[in-house]
């Protein structure tokens, strides 16, 4: 029987990547702020981050932001009882951050790795996430087996901060390829190509990238709209990859205007997913 394992943060991502511990025959103690209804049959839902601490060597946090992130590193380093000696947060919470979630675990004596995750609800649901841990390189070589459980697990390097901006970076990429695609498609089908023919021709061509290989396809052209991430988290990632652009004084004009676009999108539709960026940007932006 594989080792019992801690899991802070049961939501739409949290909550698929579970499975895969428990199938591969992990205990689970979990905990929640919201809920733990999701977590996968058979494990043990905890009243608090601290009974979390108190039962498992190990935990795995899955939370929405770097506030929320460091709220609960102060609750894994006061907990007493405290079983725990290493956190590993596979959430996006920016540079800054992952250095003060670092801070202050190790202050407490635990080790804390930064390894943010890619791929989405869709990743998580196959166990197909890039995962990009920032830890030393040995620490890295013990965690592959498990982090392999979730996904395919990169080594960023040695510093927590590494991974966030790997992520934040992939993120900002992806975020300007569904802006840009959706207006160059929207364009196409005004001069009445059909968006199939466009998608054969660009997934040939040297215009392809994630959102017409992949969201066009299986999200756009059939109208689901369901990519299962909002434009709401999709700004809070770019929004971090903007400050921490301008904090290292590289040029920052493109990000700038995919902040701009995306904010739009979220203020226009509140809640939207990702995927309506291109009715928005193919209406005009004009509100849903």
């Amino acid at each position: 029987m594989a080792e019992t394992l801690g899991w802070i943060g049961i939501g739409s991502m949290g909550h698929r990547m579970t499975r895969h511990l428990v199938k591969a025959g992990h205990n689970l103690v979990v905990a929640d702020a919201v809920s733990t209804e999701k977590a996968p049959d058979g494990v043990k839902a905890a009243k608090s981050n601290a009974e979390v601490a108190a039962l498992a060597d190990t935990i795995i946090l899955s939370l929405p932001d770097g506030t929320v992130s460091e709220k609960v590193a102060r609750e894994i380093a006061a907990a007493s009882p405290r079983k725990v000696k290493m956190v590993i947060d596979t959430s996006t919470i920016g540079i800054k951050a992952a250095e003060a979630v670092d801070a202050i675990l190790t202050k407490a004596g635990i080790t804390f790795v930064d390894a943010p995750v890619s791929g989405g609800t869709a990743g998580a649901d196959k166990a197909t996430l890039a995962i990009m841990l920032a830890c030393p390189e040995d620490t890295y070589e013990r965690l592959k087996p498990l982090m392999s459980l979730m996904g395919k697990p990169f080594h960023v390097g040695p510093k927590a901060g590494q991974g966030q901006a790997v992520k934040l970076l992939n993120n900002y990429l992806s975020a300007t390829a569904l802006a840009a695609s959706s207006e160059a498609i929207a364009f196409g089908t005004k001069q009445g190509i059909d968006m199939q023919k466009i998608l054969d021709i660009v997934n040939a061509s040297t215009g392809r990238n994630t959102a017409t290989e992949d969201k066009f396809p299986r999200r756009i052209l059939n109208e689901k709209y369901d990519a299962g991430f909002t434009a709401k988290l999709q700004l809070k990632d770019i929004r971090l990859y903007l400050e921490n652009a301008r904090e290292a004084g590289i040029s920052s004009e493109i990000a700038g205007t995919v902040v701009d676009v995306w904010t739009g999108l979220d203020k226009a539709i509140p809640g939207a997913d990702i995927t309506i960026m291109y009715p928005y940007t193919r209406d005009g932006r004009k509100k849903g």
